[in-house]
């Protein structure tokens, strides 16, 4: 058995569409996904490198300024006064969107601490036996909203403007 192999011929001078399809073989695209992927992680490099030190995340002990932000919430008093119960929902501690106290036994009385910029608010539904129950709303101590319901399934609504920064207050 046989076996014929062929001689490649010398090269002669390529012209541009032999350059267009070298350019084109896999082990150029290669190269150039290579050489792009580099040109990307030095850049993101470069912008990690020079970013703000305040953005980035290190992994150290938060800085003295946590307590500054405690300072930014106020402190809300939730009042709901009556006979018999009802369910009550309000602006929970940290700004919660709504923590909620089925059959509360009135009076009922809760403080908490809601960051500024979330509005204090406190919402009253009364049972099937109905009743009259009224509620009150304080910010740092100054009064802000009285509201009443009656009835069987009376509500009603105390709400108030988001707290001021402590700065802010009077």
């Amino acid at each position: 058995m046989s076996t014929t192999e062929q001689l490649e011929e010398p090269a002669e001078r390529e012209g541009p569409e032999e350059a267009e399809v070298r350019a084109a073989s896999p082990v150029a695209r290669r190269r150039r996904g290579i050489a792009v992927g580099a040109v990307l992680l030095l850049t993101c490099g470069v912008f990690a490198a020079y970013a703000p030190a305040g953005s980035r995340d290190t992994g150290a002990a938060p800085r003295p300024e946590a307590p500054a932000r405690s300072a930014a919430a106020a402190e809300v008093t939730y009042e709901v006064l009556g006979k018999g119960t009802a369910d009550i929902s309000y602006r929970g501690p940290g700004g919660e969107a709504a923590a909620v106290v089925a059959n509360a036994a009135l009076p009922w009385r809760k403080t908490v601490s809601v960051p500024a910029g979330a509005a204090p608010i406190v919402q009253v539904t009364l049972g099937e036996q109905g009743g009259t129950a009224s509620c009150t709303l304080a910010v740092r101590g100054r009064h802000v909203q009285r509201a009443t319901a009656s009835g069987a399934f009376g509500r009603t609504t105390c709400g108030g403007g988001a707290p001021e920064t402590a700065e802010g207050a009077h």
